[in-house]
C-alpha cells in the first residue's frame, strides 16, 4: 500500500478521517464547502483513494481503511526508508543538525526509545 498522499489529498483525507463514517453525498457537500470541489471531482479523488486502499465507499457509505494516526506512522517509516536507506539515527542527525535540542525534547526521545525497546 502506499502512504503518499498530496497536500490537497491529506485535506481530503482529513475530511473523511474527521467525519467517518459518512455518505458519499455528505462528503461532496462537505468538499464543496471546505475545498470548493464539485461533486464529480470529490467522487474522482475518492475513488483514487479508495484504490490505494486506504478508505472504502461501501454503498454510498465512506470509511477508513487505515486510522488516520497508522497513515502518519507509515508515512512516516516510508520516508526514512526512501531518503535515510531506512537509518533512523542517519534521519534523527539530518533533522537535529544545525537546531539544539531541548533538555525536555532529549528526555522525550528517551522515553519513546525505551518504550518501543522493551
Amino acid at each position: 500500500m502506499e502512504y503518499r498522499l498530496g497536500e490537497i489529498e491529506m485535506k481530503f483525507a482529513d475530511l473523511i478521517w474527521d467525519n467517518e463514517p459518512l455518505t458519499s453525498g455528505e462528503l461532496a457537500k462537505r468538499c464543496e464547502k471546505a475545498l470548493c470541489w464539485k461533486k464529480s471531482t470529490t467522487y474522482t479523488i475518492l475513488r483514487r483513494v479508495c484504490d490505494r486502499g486506504l478508505f472504502r465507499n461501501d454503498n454510498g457509505t465512506v470509511t477508513s481503511c487505515v486510522s488516520k494516526q497508522e497513515f502518519l506512522s507509515k508515512q512516516s517509516e516510508q520516508f526514512v526508508e526512501d531518503t535515510f536507506q531506512g537509518s533512523l539515527p542517519r534521519f534523527l542527525a539530518a533533522f537535529t543538525a544545525g537546531k539544539k535540542l531541548s533538555d525536555r525534547e532529549v528526555e522525550e526521545l528517551k522515553k519513546i526509545i525505551e518504550e518501543n525497546c522493551m
